[in-house]
């Protein structure tokens, strides 16, 4: 009884370090505009998403059913390959921006990318300092979510899932909390590669562009951009992993395995020694 719990809850507290604006001084108090401040934020995401599994685990076992229990086993098996490869692919990342707070990444990513060559009209985005990462991540991404098509451990064609024994609002749950982790995906991908909550050349006191022009901005005005254009930027992954849902066929088992293993796995590996040498080369 407890699995759809279990799924929901960590899916949840997944979200809660994950900034979706900077700060909002109010009353004399300044606001940090994320629920909960880590220096690790990262590795609290990646955590909790891990943790979930064990509801799924849980409902697989507690069906008295096989196909409950091989598609736990599934979920299991699949969450492992996707949260080493999301894992290694954030590693480039962190060693760019130095930090594993999401939020000082996001900070990070307003400042402009490599001022000597484009002076201050490009920002260093995740997606352009770490390409090659941003595809990683996402891939691996939708196979944490067991969404299309990586729903090996639902299968409908093939062991109905986990949650064959499941109905109504328990049922609900299990479908809510995939629904919830790739809203944390998208949210990690926006912190991440996107930019987090930065609009371009929008700082503190309003828009100033590179060719020397400023429009001055209420503090409220700020933040209220802010918090605009991360929403903004969730909702169009959310949609573009909606989309992908829609139209690729699901991985065989094997397929997915050999993928998060073989594929996704070394290509990070490869991502976090590139990364090292690019920045040794730029005396970093």
């Amino acid at each position: 009884k407890l699995a759809p719990f279990v799924s929901v809850f960590f899916a949840l507290t997944s979200f809660a370090s994950i900034p979706f604006g900077d700060t909002l001084h109010l009353f004399g108090r300044d606001i940090p505009l994320q629920a909960v401040t880590l220096n690790v934020g990262i590795l609290y995401v990646l955590a909790m998403l891990s943790l979930g599994v064990y509801g799924l685990m849980m409902a697989g076992w507690a069906s008295a059913s096989n196909y409950a229990l091989l598609g736990g086993q599934r979920a299991a098996a699949l969450m492992i390959s996707a949260e080493i490869a999301i894992g290694a692919s954030i590693m480039g990342v962190v060693m760019v921006y130095g930090s594993l707070d999401l939020q000082d990444i996001a900070r990070g990513e307003g400042q402009p990318l490599l001022p000597r060559v484009f002076g201050s009209w490009i920002p260093a985005w995740g997606i352009l300092t770490q390409p090659l990462a941003f595809f990683l991540f996402l891939t691996a991404g939708i196979a944490a979510t067991k969404r299309i098509p990586f729903d090996t451990p639902e299968g409908e064609s093939e062991i109905i899932g986990y949650f064959v024994e499941y109905s109504g609002m328990k049922f609900g749950m299990f479908a809510m909390a995939d629904f919830l982790e790739t809203v944390v995906i998208a949210g990690m991908t926006t912190a991440l590669f996107l930019g987090g909550w930065q609009v371009p050349y929008l700082q503190a006191s309003g828009f100033v562009f590179p060719w020397g022009a400023s429009v001055a901005l209420p503090h409220l005005a700020v933040v209220g951009l802010q918090v605009g254009a991360f929403l903004f930027k969730v909702v169009v992954l959310i949609w573009f992993l909606m989309l992908i849902r829609w139209t690729l066929p699901r991985f065989r088992y094997d397929q997915a395995m050999r993928l998060g293993w073989l594929g996704l796995f070394p290509l990070s590996i490869l991502n976090i020694v590139l990364t090292a040498i690019v920045l040794l080369a730029l005396g970093r």
